[in-house]
């Protein structure tokens, strides 16, 4: 009853698919069948025998399966096993046979055009049975019997597949009257059938109309059309690249502001004020910018203590441009020169007072566009 059940839903679950394979392409559904020889153990070919009979030794199935992909899938059938005929030792005549619905995983490996090779294994919810004696006894049970296989096969269409098959089957017992222990080899052919259909290839399609383009706009006259133009409304007399783009340069400005001291003196003087004020102004503008404040001494007195002076009067500025407006000490370098850089030469009073000095050095780059 129950492998009558199996068959029934397998054909049954069929059938929507096979409607609906003329609105779509290849599905995964399949089903088929497939005869063959099949060869019982114990057999003829065993001492065990004593005399063989006639054996029915050919075998059928049909099939239906789902594939999850190219290469794997899961498969439902019904399978016959034929039956075989012999007298054992005891001088009892035996007459077995199997049959059942089976449950399994395939593989498919392709290795050429339309060719693939193949494996399986599942198990077989068999029903064997045993007629001894001409039919005086008979014998039957059920049981669950492992299988595996391997098989070769051609696509003879799309659809349409044709493999050589083997099969193995373990433990075909009949336990309940210990008559039968047996397994079984299978030889055969099996045609199976894809549901789906290809897609014929798209018509044609008319070619278009040429299109003629329409003459490309420079919208800011800067000598790049629109559809290039990567920065538009450019100022006219700015200079661009290909892209539309204003082209810059770095200009590089120098600053030089000097603060004068008295004699032997390091204190800067309120009238320097105003100068270093504008030096901070500059700071503060451009961020980016560093400072040297070189400091000088006169020429009279020893060259070590004027360069010590010096530079006393340039870290004097240094303080001033951190402590009152506020300017980082990172971007401020103090240095003092001594007397090795005077603005004037000899020991008037007149040259001592312009060499007794600071500088302010500040180089910073200033971004500009170039112009036509």
């Amino acid at each position: 009853m129950m492998n009558a059940k199996l068959t029934a839903l397998l054909l049954v679950s069929a059938l929507p698919f096979a409607a609906a394979a003329t609105e779509q392409e290849l599905t995964p559904w399949y089903v088929g069948a497939g005869v063959g020889v099949n060869n019982y153990e114990p057999n003829c070919d065993q001492k065990t025998m004593k005399t063989c009979g006639e054996d029915d030794p050919y075998a059928w199935d049909i099939f239906g399966g789902y594939m999850f992909n190219d290469y794997f899938g899961v498969e439902l059938g019904y399978r016959n096993l034929g039956r075989a005929e012999w007298t054992d030792y005891a001088n009892v005549k035996n007459d077995a046979g199997a049959r059942g619905a089976t449950l399994g995983l395939v593989g498919f490996w392709p290795f050429a055009k339309d060719w693939a090779l193949s494996a399986e294994a599942g198990a077989m919810n068999y029903l064997i049975s045993n007629k001894q004696q001409d039919g005086a006894h008979y014998y039957s049970d059920s049981g669950v019997a492992p299988y595996f296989g391997l098989g070769i096969g051609y696509n003879l269409t799309e659809n349409l597949k044709l493999q050589a098959k083997y099969r193995r089957y373990e433990n075909l017992d009949e336990d309940k009257w210990n008559t039968l222990d047996m397994e079984s080899n299978y030889w055969g052919l099996e045609l199976s059938y894809r549901f789906g259909y290809s897609k014929p290839a798209p018509a044609a399609q008319p070619a278009p109309e040429p299109v003629v383009a329409a003459a490309p706009v420079d919208s800011d006259h800067d000598g790049v059309t629109d559809d290039q133009d990567q920065c538009p409304n450019t100022p006219a007399d700015h200079k661009v690249d290909a892209k539309g783009c204003s082209i810059y340069v770095e200009k590089l400005e120098t600053l030089k502001i000097a603060a004068q001291f008295d004699n032997n003196s390091s204190v800067v003087k309120p009238a320097s004020m105003a100068d270093i004020e504008k030096v901070a102004s500059f700071m503060n503008k451009y961020p980016k910018a560093d400072l040297e404040i070189s400091g000088h001494a006169s020429l009279p007195g020893k060259a070590s203590y004027n360069l010590w002076l010096s530079q006393k009067r340039a870290d004097a500025v240094a303080k001033i441009l951190v402590d009152k407006y506020g300017i980082a000490a990172t971007r401020i370098t103090a240095k003092g020169y001594g007397e090795t850089q005077p603005l004037m030469q000899g020991s008037s009073a007149e040259a001592n007072e312009v060499n007794r000095r600071i500088e302010a050095h500040m180089s910073f780059k200033d971004k500009q566009p170039l112009l036509k």
